[in-house]
């Protein structure tokens, strides 16, 4: 764990993916969540489900907001008792993980940070998974472990979690939520280990500083993404989650604009990404093949416009060649254009549009690292405030 950070805490979140019995038959083919929903608005074609989970109302950041499962880096996850827990994997690079192929220069500073120097033998790529998957854990009662001393090999086929004694869940649960030390006696006692290699590494959101707002807190946080045969049973701990919804990215994304759920920039992105794939075979095919290949640190930089904001990120033409991660140099742009303006300027588009505190995406640039862009959806329904009469 950094202990030395001092603009922001690092944090891991999962997207999970489970598979449902909604879908209906579509053919193969690139883009069909595009090509088809709008058809049958009714009847989805994605065959599965993301977990959402809601906010307390009370949460110092994003309250009611509903967002994937995951949380702060806690020490536990850095403990050097998980050196015992995998035994058999910690003479394997980043534990059987692999290597990323990313020029170290170019990796997130929160994946590259020598943990050696904080006393921790655990590579940062294994404990953030572990952070992930505890949280998860915590928030969901999902359990993703797999039997001590199982072959690495075998384990990246494995797309289930623990369900064979919800009783023995529901003891340890609360201990762990008390004390994240726990999880790893929990592993012990259960001879099983967190199942970090079904967590594919998918991206790195940094918050950014967010105009006429009051929050400082800032988190730097690993994304990885996880696919599951079918949704296991899901229940919120009533503490920091208050409820959960399993949503195909498509629904989510509809609700979030006929403002029946607000979820942050970062979910609406990948939610986006993630509508590139309407089977769970596929996109979980797709995080496999890119799980080593890398990601980029993405800082929103915002520009004040006439009729709202802009945040720019990397790929975009207006993203600063230096920017300013800190915030220690404070410098708002902002511009008499306004959002249309700035969607017709014929340049590189990569950046978030906010306007009547509700947000949509702009986006033409070719990702880096084997990544996909996010589709644009025309969702069907009034985005425009409800009336409060």
């Amino acid at each position: 764990m950094n202990n030395a950070l001092k603009h922001w805490k690092e944090s891991a979140t999962l997207i999970l993916a489970a598979g449902s019995q909604n879908g209906c038959i579509v053919p193969k083919c690139k883009n069909s969540a595009l090509r088809y929903w709008p058809q049958n608005p009714n009847k989805t074609p994605f065959d599965y489900d993301v977990l959402l989970l809601k906010r307390n109302q009370k949460s110092g950041f994003m309250p009611n907001a509903f967002v994937f499962p995951g949380g702060l880096v806690d020490p536990s996850d850095f403990s050097n008792d998980w050196i015992k827990v995998f035994e058999r994997y910690q003479q394997q690079p980043n534990f059987g993980l692999g290597l990323v192929k990313q020029h170290p220069s170019t990796r997130p500073p929160m994946f590259v940070t020598d943990r050696t120097q904080f006393g921790s033998l655990v590579p940062g790529e294994v404990a953030f998974r572990i952070c992930a998957i505890r949280e998860t854990f915590e928030e969901s009662g999902i359990l993703l472990v797999v039997p001590e001393n199982s072959d690495v090999k075998v384990i990246q086929n494995t797309m289930g979690a623990y369900e064979h004694d919800q009783e023995l869940l529901s003891k340890w649960r609360p201990e762990v939520q008390d004390n994240p030390f726990q999880f790893i006696q929990m592993c012990k006692e259960m001879h099983c280990v967190p199942n970090i290699w079904a967590l594919y590494e998918w991206s790195n959101w940094l918050t950014p500083l967010i105009p006429n707002s009051s929050s400082l807190r800032r988190y730097d946080t690993a994304f990885y993404i996880c696919c599951l045969e079918k949704k296991p049973q899901t229940s919120d701990d009533q503490k920091e989650v208050t409820s959960f919804k399993w949503l195909t990215p498509l629904e989510a994304i509809q609700e979030y604009f006929s403002r029946g759920l607000l979820i942050p920039p970062p979910q609406l992105y990948e939610f986006s990404r993630m509508c590139n794939f309407v089977r769970i075979q596929e996109l979980r095919k797709f995080s496999l093949q890119r799980a080593l290949e890398g990601c980029e640190q993405w800082l929103g930089i915002p520009i004040t416009v006439q009729d709202g904001y802009v945040y720019t990120l990397p790929g975009d033409s207006l993203f600063p060649e230096n920017p300013d991660f800190t915030g220690e140099r404070p410098t708002l742009q902002s511009t008499n254009k306004t959002l249309e303006d700035f969607s017709r300027d014929g340049q590189r588009h990569n950046r978030v549009l906010e306007q009547n505190k509700m947000m949509s995406l702009d986006v033409n640039i070719e990702q880096k690292y084997k990544h996909l862009s996010p589709i644009k959806i025309d969702v069907p329904c009034n985005t425009k405030p409800k009336s409060k009469m």
